[in-house]
């Protein structure tokens, strides 16, 4: 996890797709990436610098996720199912970000 001195680290970027298994295919026929999770609502491909999550409209909101040490300060943060702990908020220009706390 980032030191003091180093840059906040970018987890994964959410795009919305509207049929996940025909896009997880075309990225993996495509692209040199692995799939590290896929269910009916969401899909996390790995990249060799970044994971890119396919999300359902319906389900999640497209969304930059970050980490951070000061992820607490931001509000109440929510537990997921992969264990990871995370708040979403709105920058100020409407965009939303999840503030994924270090694990």
């Amino acid at each position: 996890m980032p030191e003091n001195n180093l840059l906040d680290p970018i987890d994964h970027i959410a795009i919305v797709v509207t049929d996940l298994k025909k896009t997880v295919d075309w990225y993996m026929q495509t692209f040199k990436c692995e799939v590290e999770y896929q269910d009916e609502t969401w899909a996390f491909l790995r990249f060799g610098n970044i994971k890119l999550a396919f999300v359902l409209p319906e389900q999640h909101p497209p969304h930059i996720a970050l980490v951070s040490a000061q992820a607490e300060s931001f509000g109440e943060l929510k537990t997921h199912r992969d264990g990871t702990r995370s708040i979403y908020v709105d920058d100020p220009s409407g965009n939303k970000l999840e503030i994924m706390a270090q694990q």
